[in-house]
């Protein structure tokens, strides 16, 4: 389950997607809209994605998190469009057959992913906007 979506996303069904019967881990983040970044108060965040692109990178990555540990399976979906604080913009599950992997694969997904899929992030503040440059 790779995607890119403007739809909620269902977080139980990421979850189970990585379900392997010789995985001992699934290690799962969220990514949620939060109210506050560098001293700004947020009002919401907008993504922006070429959509093939990404799916295309996103696939990638996982295939490369594949060659770097014993990962079972991968789940990553990301939002786009206009999300409210709290709303949850981006998932990524990993099954592995020992948590060490899975932690350190999950992690090395998430950030490598806001490295380099082509997906772009404004937020708005009560008095301005800003389009944030990736960072880990």
């Amino acid at each position: 389950m790779i995607a890119v979506t403007d739809q909620l996303i269902d977080i139980a069904a990421c979850i189970d997607a990585v379900q392997a019967e010789r995985a001992g881990a699934v290690d799962v983040f969220i990514g949620t809209v939060r109210n506050r970044n560098q001293s700004k108060d947020v009002v919401r965040l907008e993504f922006e994605t070429f959509d093939s692109m990404a799916v295309k990178k996103m696939k990638e990555l996982a295939e490369e998190a594949s060659r770097r540990w014993p990962v079972e399976k991968v789940a990553m979906v990301h939002r786009k469009g206009v999300l409210s604080i709290g709303e949850v913009a981006v998932v990524i599950a990993v099954s592995t057959p020992h948590r060490n992997d899975a932690f350190e694969a999950c992690r090395w997904l998430i950030d490598t992913l806001k490295q380099v899929v082509p997906i772009w992030k404004k937020e708005i503040y009560e008095n301005g906007e800003e389009w944030l440059e990736a960072h880990p």
